[in-house]
C-alpha cells in the first residue's frame, strides 16, 4: 500500500523565494484500490507523485511504498512502484522488444525472465505485430503502449499515474483508462492523478482533491456529493478549491 505522512516539498525560487509545491500531504491507498489526486494544472499533482515515486526528495515528512520508507529505503520503494506518463521516453534507437528487456534487467530480471515477461505483455497488450521496429518509428499510441510494458515488465504492486492520458487522443486514452482498471482488478496499489473531472468519477475509489500543494478534500465520489450538495464533480471542485 501507499500511505503518505505530512508530505512536503519547497523549491526556492530566483526573486520568488520559496515556493511551497507540496504542504503537508497525507493520505493512504490500499491494494485493489485507486486514489486519484484531483487538481488544477500547478496545484502540485506531479510533485506529490514524483515524491511517492522517489524522483525527487521531500522537503519534509514522508511516504511508505509498498512498505518502504521513501527517505530511508529509496531504492526498494523504486523497486515496488511502476510509474507512467504522457512523456513516454522511450530510446528512440532501440526497438520496443529491446526497450522493454532492458529496463526488466534494470529491475533485477535475468536475461531469460525479462523476455518471458517482455513477450508475455507484447500479446497482452497487442505489442508484438512491432516489437521489432526502432521505438523512434512508432506512432504515440503504439509509444504507450510500449511505456505501459516497460512499466509492468517487473511487476510491481504500486503503479503511479501521472496524467497519464493528458495530450492524447481518444483510442489512446481508452487504452490507458482500460490499463487502470486491470490494474485494479489485478490487486494493485494505483494512485492517479488528474485535472480531468469525468476521468476521477469513473476510475477513483477516492479522491483528494489538492490546491496549491495542500489536500483540501477527501472521499469517494458519493462522500463528496452528498457533503458538498452537488452531484456533479466539477461543482464539487470549483466549490472546494474557492471558485
Amino acid at each position: 500500500m501507499i500511505v503518505a505522512e505530512n508530505l512536503g516539498k519547497d523549491f526556492r525560487v530566483k526573486h520568488r523565494g520559496v515556493i511551497h509545491a507540496v504542504e503537508n500531504l497525507s493520505f493512504s491507498c490500499t491494494p485493489g484500490r485507486v486514489y486519484g489526486l484531483l487538481g488544477a494544472n500547478g496545484a502540485g499533482k506531479t510533485t506529490a507523485l514524483r515524491l511517492l515515486a522517489t524522483i525527487l526528495t521531500p522537503s519534509s515528512g514522508t511516504a511508505r511504498v509498498a512498505g518502504f520508507d521513501i527517505r530511508q529505503k529509496p531504492e526498494k520503494a523504486r523497486q515496488s512502484l511502476g510509474f507512467l506518463s504522457t512523456a513516454t521516453a522511450l530510446y528512440g534507437r532501440l526497438t520496443a522488444l529491446e526497450v522493454v528487456e532492458y529496463f526488466g534487467c534494470l529491475h533485477g530480471l535475468d536475461q531469460a525472465s525479462a523476455r518471458r515477461r517482455t513477450l508475455a505483455l507484447f500479446e497482452r497488450l497487442d505489442i508484438s505485430a512491432f516489437r521489432d521496429r526502432r521505438c523512434e518509428d512508432l506512432s504515440t499510441g503504439m509509444k504507450q503502449r510500449v511505456s505501459i510494458a516497460r512499466t509492468l515488465v517487473h511487476d510491481p504492486p504500486v503503479m503511479i499515474f501521472d496524467e497519464p492520458t493528458s495530450g492524447l487522443d481518444v483510442i489512446s486514452a481508452r487504452t490507458i483508462v482500460g490499463f487502470i482498471r486491470e490494474c485494479r482488478e489485478s490487486g494493485k496499489t494505483v494512485v492517479f492523478s488528474t485535472h480531468v473531472m469525468s476521468e476521477a468519477a469513473k476510475l477513483c475509489d477516492t479522491i483528494g482533491i489538492i490546491h496549491d500543494g495542500r489536500l483540501l478534500a477527501e472521499g469517494s465520489l458519493r462522500e463528496l456529493q452528498d457533503r458538498y450538495g452537488h452531484t456533479d464533480l466539477e461543482e464539487i471542485f470549483v466549490q472546494v478549491v474557492g471558485g
